[in-house]
């Protein structure tokens, strides 16, 4: 069953505003925003320029569609651990994934270019079959796209995508952040709701019963090496991200959500990120999906009432991969 779709809302307009802040404040936020070949406007939030904790805040939000708040709180759910991401969606189907989740497969053979785009230029594009089921589209004249890496795409992936969005690729702007940065640290660590989410349509939960979401998760010191860092950012969310989901439907259901979200219930659960994937010799996708989701989860059924929770903080291992 597809979720409704949701006329008049556009989380490319709404990112817009979000990016012209960034613009307005580079030299106080450590960005820096150029211009190529294309006409595209590029932001780099980390590769090349410092960046910093609040330009990550803002990322995650951007990606979020402006749909969802992106704050860093001064408590975590790990003792040792300060500093926390924590993320609010009222409309968590569309903001999570049908904006922020990183799903737009982007290649090109002639640059030997590939990332996975998130953000809301997929809402746009619609390259994605995920995007039939969320019965969404969005429509506006500028598009915002996503990027986790250290460089932005050539002029040339930068055309397809304006051509993908139907726009012009001056009204085209790509944000970028290496993991290890401090930007792209809180950026995904703002994705511990959009796993859940993920997770929850993995699972064949009903996407249009899902109506608020919450998430928390500590904030993963950044490392200036590629693997750690991507090991701490997932170990962050997998072994001490908290999530709490408002649903409608019978009982059972929300029950059987809670039991299934948690990242334990995956084969591969228990040992550091960065060790799994040297398990499996480099290869993300030899590692089980049901893995990247959060530690500790309650779904609340706004129908009855009734909270059911599942699954369980691991600090020793977050420890371990953040020391």
């Amino acid at each position: 069953m597809q979720a409704a779709p949701k006329a008049g809302l556009s989380v490319n307009a709404n990112a817009c505003r979000i990016v012209q802040r960034i613009v307005a404040q580079a030299d106080g936020l450590r960005a820096r925003v150029t211009i190529g070949d294309g006409g595209e406007r590029q932001i780099d939030c980390g590769a090349a320029v410092p960046g910093c904790l609040e330009l990550g805040r803002l990322l995650g939000e951007i990606c979020m569609g402006g749909l969802g708040s992106v704050q860093i709180a001064g408590s975590s759910p790990i003792e040792k651990w300060p500093l926390s991401v924590v993320v609010h969606a009222s409309d968590p189907v569309i903001s999570c994934l049908g904006s922020q989740y990183a799903g737009w497969t982007i290649t090109e053979e002639t640059s030997g270019f590939f990332a996975l785009g998130s953000g809301p230029a997929r809402a746009l594009s619609r390259v994605e079959d995920l995007f039939n089921e969320l019965g969404y589209a969005d429509k506006h004249d500028e598009a915002v796209l996503v990027i986790e890496g250290d460089k932005a795409p050539p002029s040339s992936v930068a055309r397809m995508v304006a051509k993908a969005c139907g726009i012009p690729t001056k009204n085209l702007t790509i944000l970028f952040a290496p993991t290890w940065s401090l930007a792209g640290t809180v950026q995904i660590g703002a994705r511990v709701l959009e796993v859940a989410l993920h997770k929850a349509h993995e699972l064949h939960f009903p996407l249009e019963n899902i109506k608020d979401g919450f998430g928390t998760a500590p904030l993963a010191p950044p490392i200036p090496d590629f693997v750690k860092a991507m090991g701490r950012t997932n170990d962050g969310i997998i072994y001490g991200g908290r999530v709490q989901l408002f649903v409608n439907g019978s009982d059972d259901a929300a029950k059987e959500l809670a039991e299934k979200l948690p990242s334990s219930g995956s084969p591969a659960y228990g040992k550091p990120f960065a060790e799994i994937f040297a398990e499996v010799e480099g290869d993300f996708y030899k590692i089980d999906p049901m893995l990247f989701s959060p530690a500790l989860v309650t779904v609340s059924n706004l129908d009855t009432g009734h909270s059911f929770h599942a699954g369980q903080l691991a600090p020793d291992i977050v420890d371990t991969s953040f020391a």
